[in-house]
């Protein structure tokens, strides 16, 4: 925590820039900066005296609950924090209400059938989870402000004054977050239910609405730790929906303060939701052990992850068919000529789907796009993936680091990767990278503490099996499948984080047809030409479609044969050989 605040605070001398300079445009954009206002703007607040000293004078000031005043504005920086994190806070409870519902309507499916004994030989669908996990948060959030709040007029679409005008942020923000959740618990929940506890009260005449819930309980320890950080992502990463609905959250204020270099206030906001992490991955990891109880200890959990019957075909087939010949037939076009007289133009034979607001072609751009998008959100994500699995068998060391990386905004961890490695083609992939594996961490090490518990994996730790052996044979297995479908999940999110570095100079910059900027520069048109925000969001729900359906068949190597291997066998009968029986 120490580190990460004072990196923040020498931030303006990694990235070799006049703290000054940017506190005098953030003042007065009009202003002309001479030297004389330069020299005026140091004197005022010290910055001549270096960064340590002025990193001393904050820690110093901390200790007795003054973290200072604002750079730009002169206002006390403690009191707008806490009441920038009461607001962020108020719009995260919501956005999990959400989330909760998304997730439980993903699950119900499962859920109905799996406590009706009805689940054998059936696979999760997959396909909505990964659509809505594809929905770019700021999308979402202009559609429902421009259709639900300004041409229906049913909720209030700007403003923080009640809980009416948090229902449509809530909703921006829960539909993700409950589409990436709901889709883990509907992967542990067949594995709840093939456990014998399920079959012994399905032939007691338990109710299926208990035997239902007594599976969310033995599966919802597997998600506590990605629903903490989800908390916290929440809370400072939700800055596009706080500008969109107008809301004086924390995510917005530090995003100005970054912009701004206004040190106070984005080193307290920062440590801020640091402490949030915290404090919400400390609930996490008690209420995962309060709910599995002593079988957590004593070694007497089944595994979740059973064997599944083979993916369908179809669906990766058609989802893969459906991408290559967008990208294909956008291939074929000019993403960069230019038509004045068709701007704005809704989808035709000429422009199947229509043109942007300089007349571009939305097809030749998303096809064009698609080499970029995919190429870098992919090398992301399966180096995610890896430091992810890595980092999550050490729970001990990963922890803290979890902590604090899911505490990082993206556009700040960009900020810093920028002002440590320099700006370059691979700035925003770093910078994503960066904070990305987080999640995948926290869910290895959550799956790995129920698997080391498991009875078939004690009672072959008792035949004398080594570390390697255990790791190699038995977790791995068990763990791999799961958390690369979730890195598959998170596919279109990368890609729309890498977009949103743009924003910064640091990311794809006009014409690039990188599909995430594509959404960025034609969502001011959402409402006259909405086709020109729907394609590239199709697409990326395509892509989001096509890894999960893909992702079902993801098995580690060796398990189908431990899986035969463990499977009952019929009990031969003795055969009398020479009145021995053998």
């Amino acid at each position: 925590m120490a580190a990460l605040v004072c990196a923040i605070g020498l931030l303006p001398w990694l990235s070799r820039t006049d703290p000054a300079l940017t506190v005098l445009k953030a003042r007065s954009a009009e202003r002309d900066p001479t030297p004389e206002a330069l020299a005026a703007v140091r004197d005022q607040l010290g910055l001549d005296a270096g960064p340590l000293r002025l990193l001393g004078q904050w820690f110093g000031g901390l200790l007795h609950g003054d973290a200072g005043r604002s750079w730009t504005s002169g206002a006390e920086v403690m009191p707008s924090v806490v009441q920038a994190l009461g607001v962020s806070l108020l719009l995260v409870a919501g956005a999990l209400a959400v989330a909760a519902l998304t997730a439980g309507l993903l699950c119900a499916r499962t859920l109905w059938l799996g406590s009706r004994r009805r689940l054998a030989g059936r696979r999760s669908g997959g396909s909505g989870a990964a659509v809505l996990a594809a929905l770019p948060e700021f999308l979402t959030a202009s559609v429902l402000a421009t259709v639900v709040g300004v041409q229906l007029g049913w909720l209030p679409a700007l403003g923080w004054y009640g809980p009416r005008w948090m229902v449509l942020p809530a909703l921006s923000l829960g539909l993700l977050a409950g589409a990436v959740l709901g889709r883990m618990l509907d992967d542990l929940l067949p594995g709840a239910f093939a456990e014998p506890w399920a079959s012994a009260a399905a032939a007691r005449g338990i109710p299926p609405r208990a035997i239902a819930r007594h599976a969310l309980r033995r599966c919802v320890p597997g998600l506590l730790p990605n629903l903490g950080l989800f908390v916290v992502g929440l809370t400072g990463g939700s800055v596009a929906v706080e500008q969109i609905f107008d809301i004086p959250g924390l995510g917005r204020l530090t995003l100005r303060a970054a912009v701004a270099q206004d040190l106070p206030v984005l080193q307290t906001g920062t440590l801020a939701l640091v402490v949030v992490a915290a404090v919400a991955a400390g609930l996490a990891r008690l209420t995962a052990r309060l709910l599995l109880g002593p079988a957590l200890r004593d070694g007497a959990l089944q595994s979740l992850h059973r064997p599944e019957p083979p993916a369908p075909r179809t669906p990766p087939l058609v989802y893969g068919a459906l991408l290559l010949g967008v990208i294909a037939l956008g291939l074929l076009r000019d993403p960069l000529a230019l038509d004045t007289a068709a701007r704005l133009q809704a989808p035709s034979a000429a422009y199947p789907f229509g043109t942007d607001g300089l007349g571009r072609d939305v097809l030749a751009r998303v096809g064009h796009g698609a080499l970029t998008t995919l190429a870098v959100a992919l090398a992301v994500s399966a180096a995610s993936l890896v430091a992810g699995v890595l980092l999550g068998l050490s729970p001990r060391l990963s922890g803290p680091l979890v902590d604090i990386a899911t505490a990082v905004p993206p556009v700040l961890a960009g900020l810093l990767v920028t002002g440590v490695a320099g700006s370059g083609p691979w700035t925003p992939a770093l910078a994503v990278a960066v904070v990305a594996w987080g999640p995948l961490a926290a869910h290895t090490s959550a799956l790995l503490r129920q698997e080391r518990a498991t009875t078939h994996l004690t009672a072959t730790r008792a035949l004398g099996a080594g570390r390697w052996y255990l790791l190699w044979h038995g977790l791995l297995p068990a763990v791999l499948p799961a958390v690369t479908r979730h890195a598959l999940l998170r596919l279109p999110g990368i890609a729309l984080s890498l977009a949103a570095l743009g924003f910064l100079g640091l990311g794809a910059q006009p014409p690039s047809p990188e599909w995430g900027l594509l959404l960025a520069e034609n969502q001011p048109y959402a409402e006259r030409a909405p086709w020109a925000v729907l394609a590239p969001a199709a697409a990326l729900a395509l892509l989001g479609a096509l890894a999960v359906t893909a992702a079902g068949g993801v098995r580690w190597p060796r398990l189908s044969r431990l899986s035969r291997l463990s499977r009952p066998r019929p009990r031969r009968q003795a055969v009398l050989v020479g009145g021995d029986s053998s």
